[in-house]
């Protein structure tokens, strides 16, 4: 008999059904026994009257079920499965879980949770994060693809940094150090320049960064877009707003049970502002008495920045521009309108930074004069460099943060919950 998954019993009432999951919830009444069986799709109620199995038979056993399909508008989901067989398929050793997970909170740490975390995840609700984190994951995918983006994948083993020395994690590669990739920033615009034009790649990124908050991961996914032939910066904004609504539309389809798990529902992507830094920093000093430090705002500023969005343009998501030249990585693109800026941006969602980017600098010239004023040797990065020889384009693109997009799409209070295995300062088991 072929498998029927838990949500697909509505069209099997009346038949004999195999079913296969773990055991949920186990009631006895003496002479019959109420299971509650979970499989990947949902939960099911099943009618036990064979009694003999429960001596054996624990919570989270993985067992295999033929029954039939029954209507019960007091059962979850109005349907039950009057049992004929069970069988156990993969035993449970223990006396005890480390925590609850039929229960509708589950009394836990997070630590605690994360240190079980196959448990957890087995929890509808934790591993519906994960269902919209993939949808999220796929319409990156099917929107640039739709817009012309090939698809890469670069290197994580690398020979020097793309953002700076300190945060680095260095690795032993045969006779000499390497170092784990912090992004693909060098290699995607390599790529724009090799005749791809446009180009994306959803891949691990690496920050050896000592902190320890609710936003932090030294592993994380970055969603990473690069295009040529741009005007300047408005066309990667406008890019990554067509995303954001792309987006909200594309989980709307897809993920309508899991953000119905999770309570969550997606408002309306208006148009998104766009606010120059020193414009924002004046904001944040006139309405919140709030001072920035210099050629930024804190973690703080953006909570109270988003405040100000959301009363006054009724927007979740804001990108601040203009960002000075010191505070910006050396392929940056310099302003030719404001003196010392860039032509870069960050977007702000719900009070975080979700996205850095901006227009490159396509002139080799300028590009290895910038190097030097940022006190780089150009020659340790002729590989790169040699690209920019032979006809670069006006280019640019951003990195989005998957587990951050995630957290605040799903309104999570920690950055770990939405990551799978998180690596931050203390951890880096299981």
């Amino acid at each position: 008999m072929k498998r029927t998954l838990v949500d697909a019993l509505s069209s099997k009432v009346g038949q004999e059904v195999l079913l296969k999951g773990w055991i949920h919830q186990i009631k006895n009444f003496g002479k019959f026994a109420f299971l509650i069986l979970r499989d990947k799709s949902g939960v099911v109620q099943l009618i036990l009257e064979d009694l003999e199995i429960l001596k054996e038979l624990k919570l989270e056993a993985s067992v295999e079920v033929k029954g039939e399909a029954k209507e019960n508008q007091k059962a979850p989901g109005g349907l039950e499965v009057q049992v004929q067989n069970i069988k156990i398929v993969g035993k449970t050793y223990y006396d005890l879980l480390p925590f609850s997970i039929n229960q509708k909170d589950i009394k836990a740490s997070l630590e605690t949770q994360l240190d079980h975390r196959t448990i957890s995840l087995r929890r509808p609700s934790k591993r519906a994060v994960f269902k919209v984190q993939a949808e999220i994951e796929e319409a990156f995918r099917i929107y640039l693809r739709a817009k012309g983006f090939t698809e890469i994948h670069t290197p994580k083993i690398i020979s020097s940094g793309t953002e700076g020395g300190s945060e680095l994690f260095t690795v032993n590669y045969f006779d000499h150090r390497a170092f784990l990739a912090q992004s693909p920033q060098f290699y995607k615009q390599m790529m724009v320049g090799a005749g791809f034009e446009a180009v994306y790649e959803v891949g691990h990124a690496y920050r050896a960064e000592l902190h320890n908050t609710w936003r932090h991961l030294n592993e994380y996914v970055s969603l990473d877009a690069e295009m040529g032939f741009i005007k300047d910066e408005n066309d990667l904004m406008d890019l990554e707003e067509g995303f954001i609504r792309f987006l909200f539309e594309h989980l709307k389809s897809n993920c309508q049970k899991e953000l119905s798990i999770l309570g969550v529902k997606l408002e309306k992507v208006n148009e998104i502002p766009r606010i120059p830094l020193k414009e924002v920093q004046n904001i944040l000093l006139e309405e919140y008495h709030k001072k920035s430090p210099v050629g930024n705002i804190d973690a703080e500023g953006e909570i109270l920045l988003s405040k100000y969005i959301k009363e006054n343009y009724h927007s979740d998501f804001v990108f601040i521009t203009k960002y000075p030249a010191s505070k910006r990585p050396m392929y940056t693109m310099p302003d030719d309108q404001m003196d010392g800026m860039t032509k870069s941006f960050d977007l702000i969602y719900k009070g975080l930074e979700i996205t850095t980017g901006g227009q490159r600098i396509h002139d080799y010239e300028m590009l290895k004069n910038n190097m030097i004023r940022f006190g780089v040797n150009p020659e340790d990065f002729e590989f790169y460099l040699n690209t920019f020889k032979y006809g670069m384009p006006p280019h640019g693109g951003f990195a989005i943060g998957l587990e951050r997009l995630t957290m605040k799409v799903l309104d999570l209070d920690n950055i770990r919950e939405a990551t799978l295995f998180p690596r931050d300062l203390n951890r880096i088991e299981p």
